[in-house]
């Protein structure tokens, strides 16, 4: 008897937390810096090049038009701190308005490779170009997000003959950081980045919206899981790489040049300042103003257009979608 007594005790003790176990090691479990695993809301394809003597692969979604095809292409642009998937509403609503929708990781985010090297947006955009090129698309409007709008410039810049339009949603680099933030190093930024938690990366996005919802936790954890990868000093190395990049490379200046009809669309509530934390607490009000910056921009641009989204912060597509994709729908429609 107290042979079986023990057996009993033992399979009740190796037997209580396996239903709890996984449950718990679920919540910590690490996602590689590839986010291997990770769905995405189509089929993922790799662009091969070789990049300053390195082999990379750049990821992208390439989505046919589920609606009458239109004949028309829209490249969507991703935010530094987001990758392509979570463009997946818009592009949904581009697909079935009859727009082919090509969302592309850059190097250094999402799916595609993170090598270490010299980043800029003149590369990014010029990447961007041979993926269009790779499949046959000559002319494309390209909308930008937060970084992904400083690249749209860029590359709208770079290759006229290929933008038909350009779209900015809640874009950084409206101002010249350089003259406000102070500077910092690379290796100053990196070891900022292996220090991040759970709770400052939350407490970080929870500023890109007027009222948090739980949903909006999906992002948070996608960028703590991969701090516990083991390969996350490679990631928070090219984090910081691509910080740097976007204090050292403004676009602000260039948006005179750019000869693409501009469509603006402006969370009023955005307050996003890139370097925020090294900012003093007397000059931080006079940056990310951007009920301001964005009527700056609107007049710097030679064909511009503003829509500007009263309680909305620095994701339109996210807390007012429905605005959004009338705005994007319409200004492409025209």
């Amino acid at each position: 008897m107290p042979a079986q007594r023990l057996l009993l005790a033992l399979a009740l003790l190796l037997s209580a937390p396996v239903s709890a176990q996984p449950q718990a090691q679920k919540a910590l479990e690490a996602l590689g810096i590839a986010m291997e695993g990770y769905p995405y809301p189509a089929p993922v394809q790799y662009l091969p090049l070789t990049i300053q003597g390195q082999d990379v692969r750049m990821a992208y979604m390439d989505v046919p038009p589920a609606g009458k095809a239109n004949g028309r292409t829209v490249v969507l642009l991703h935010g530094k701190n987001f990758f392509g998937a979570y463009w997946r509403d818009t592009l949904r609503a581009l697909s079935q308005a009859g727009y082919r929708v090509v969302v592309p990781d850059q190097l250094g985010f999402g799916k595609s490779s993170k090598p270490a090297i010299d980043y800029s947006f003149h590369l990014l955009a010029s990447n961007t170009k041979r993926l269009l090129e790779q499949l046959g698309i000559q002319k494309a409007a390209v909308v930008g997000h937060s970084m992904g709008g400083m690249l749209a410039t860029r590359f709208a810049r770079l290759f006229p003959e290929a933008t038909t339009h350009l779209v900015l949603e809640n874009p950084i680099g409206l101002e010249d950081y350089r003259f406000a933030v102070p500077w910092r190093s690379t290796e100053d930024l990196y070891r900022g980045q292996l220090g991040t938690t759970e709770e400052s990366i939350r407490n970080y996005q929870k500023t890109y919206y007027v009222t948090w919802r739980p949903e909006y936790d999906e992002y948070v954890q996608v960028m703590f899981r991969q701090t516990l990868s083991a390969e996350y000093p490679r990631l928070a190395w090219v984090s910081a790489a691509t910080e740097q990049m976007i204090f050292q490379q403004p676009v602000v200046h260039e948006f005179p040049l750019v000869q693409a009809p501009v469509l603006l669309v402006i969370g009023q509530e955005d307050r996003t300042v890139v370097g925020r934390a090294r900012v003093a607490p007397e000059n931080l009000s006079k940056l990310g103003q951007y009920p301001e910056l964005g009527k700056r921009a609107a007049k710097a641009f030679p064909k511009a257009s503003l829509v500007e989204l009263p309680g909305v912060g620095h994701i339109p597509h996210f807390e007012d979608p429905e605005k959004w994709h009338t705005a994007l729908l319409g200004f492409l429609g025209k």
